[in-house]
């Protein structure tokens, strides 16, 4: 199947999906700095170049975007019907290179916590939210 859109059109598309300060990494930050927690984002000495960085409890914080790190189970993981096995590649590819900065961090010592895109929508924020603070407390 071909894509619907020009080239042109979808690259202006694709240009604009943002990899840094997303809105629920915002939404992430803005709570544990309201709680009192102080951060670093994105420090790229660490393996996967972790999205929050709590150096004082030795722990990162990651947020995954539902569809570009295949949130298996979840409604907003749909594979593309257009150019299918290019994403698959490149969906599986992303979910390897999280395996592995995961494990090299816990290795050296980190901890590490995924929160999902899906867990900061407006039903489940709160609790995401709260069960954050207790793994970091």
């Amino acid at each position: 199947m071909t894509d619907v859109h020009s080239k042109e059109t979808r690259s202006y598309n694709m240009s604009k999906i943002k990899g840094k300060d997303t809105k629920p990494e915002l939404l992430v930050r803005k709570f544990l700095h309201k709680k009192g927690f102080r951060y670093r984002i994105h420090v790229k000495d660490l393996p996967g170049k972790p999205d929050i960085v709590l150096p004082k409890y030795k722990t990162v914080i990651f947020v995954h975007g539902c569809f570009w790190h295949g949130h298996e189970g979840c409604r907003y993981y749909v594979i593309p019907k257009t150019r299918t096995d290019w994403w698959l590649k490149k969906i599986n590819g992303n979910i390897a290179k999280d395996l592995k900065s995961r494990q090299s961090l816990i290795i050296s010592g980190w901890k590490v916590i995924e929160i999902w895109e899906c867990d900061l929508k407006k039903a489940t924020i709160d609790s995401t939210l709260t069960s954050l603070l207790s793994l970091l407390i």
